[in-house]
């Protein structure tokens, strides 16, 4: 059994690769919900709704997001309407949305509705948000606060950031399941994600980053850094407003505290050792995933860096 944690259209893709090198029923994946927000009245997932699209075949391979071939004529008829449009739902991607405020309002909680579509999908990994509980990313800049969505969509990640904060993470708890996948697998996969803002907000929820030091299985993590730049979305200026260095070393020290293994992109190879010097063994592999092969050959690297591990810096 192995357990990924992720967040974004890098993790999505890596989830993808993963699959494809063991056996989908063998694979968990717990997803950052630090993203989700209500629109139009409907609760949506970003992140999560990445991960079943991936595993169900469905994700745009142009956008990265939402389904491949949507079309976007109720965006368009909310535009007519003078309704914030912002925010782009294509029709297909909608119905997710529909279905999960359905059950919501039912009385299900997130787990069990992320469950039901991703069974509707044929989807034969488990996924998990993070918790059922409602934890918000908000970024803090000058003088204001924006969602996520907002800094990101919105405003197309290019206001200043002066500070990241997750809201109500102190009083949520991990979703059912989520410690015994990460306690019980036999690896533990950190995605190429937003250290900050996709992982983040995962390792926030009290009792999950303890998981990862007590846990037996060795806990991986894949860089989205090369060289000093992300390789997408904003996770560089995030990085520094942590004061982490935007560098594979910075994604060490992200995670030093629980991480045995970061898989660094060849590029990268002369920074091995000041990542080693933090605790954390360094594999390099090519990391980039702009095909399916290069996703297949990133899972297998991950995986063959994986070995079982004394609990590092147990409780």
């Amino acid at each position: 059994m192995i357990t990924i944690l992720t967040g974004g259209t890098g993790g999505a893709k890596f989830v993808q690769g993963m699959v494809k090198v063991v056996d989908p029923r063998e694979v968990t994946v717990i997803v950052n919900t630090g993203d989700d927000l209500r629109w139009w009245g409907l609760h949506v997932s970003p992140d999560v709704d990445s991960v079943m699209y991936a595993l169900g075949g469905q994700l745009s391979q142009e956008r990265g997001w939402g389904v491949e071939g949507d079309t976007f004529e109720c965006l368009a008829r909310m535009k007519q309407f003078g309704a914030d449009a912002w925010f782009q739902l294509g029709d297909r991607d909608l119905a997710t949305h529909l279905r999960r405020t359905e059950l919501l309002r039912n009385g299900a909680t997130l787990s069990e509705a992320t469950a039901d579509i991703a069974a509707s999908f044929g989807i034969q990994s488990r996924i998990l948000p993070m918790s059922d509980e409602r934890v918000e990313t908000r970024i803090v800049s000058d003088s204001r606060e924006l969602s996520f969505q907002e800094y990101f969509v919105r405003e197309r990640w290019q206001p200043p950031v002066q500070g990241v904060y997750f809201c109500s993470a102190d009083n949520a708890t991990p979703a059912p399941g989520v410690i015994d996948a990460i306690e019980g697998a036999s690896a533990v996969f950190v995605a190429p994600s937003n250290p900050i803002t996709s992982i983040g907000p995962i390792l926030a929820v009290p009792g999950i980053r303890e998981a990862l030091q007590r846990t037996v299985a060795s806990v991986v993590a894949i860089s989205p850094i090369i060289g000093e730049r992300a390789v997408s979305g904003p996770a560089a200026e995030l990085m520094k407003s942590a004061g982490l260095a935007v560098s594979c070393e910075g994604v060490a020290q992200a995670f030093q505290d629980f991480l045995d293994v970061l898989v660094i992109d060849d590029a990268d190879l002369q920074r091995s050792a000041e990542v080693e010097a933090l605790g954390v063994q360094a594999r390099v592999a090519p990391t980039m995933m702009n095909s399916d092969s290069e996703k297949l050959a990133l899972a297998r690297a991950a995986m063959a860096a994986a070995q079982p591990r004394q609990p590092k810096g147990a409780l």
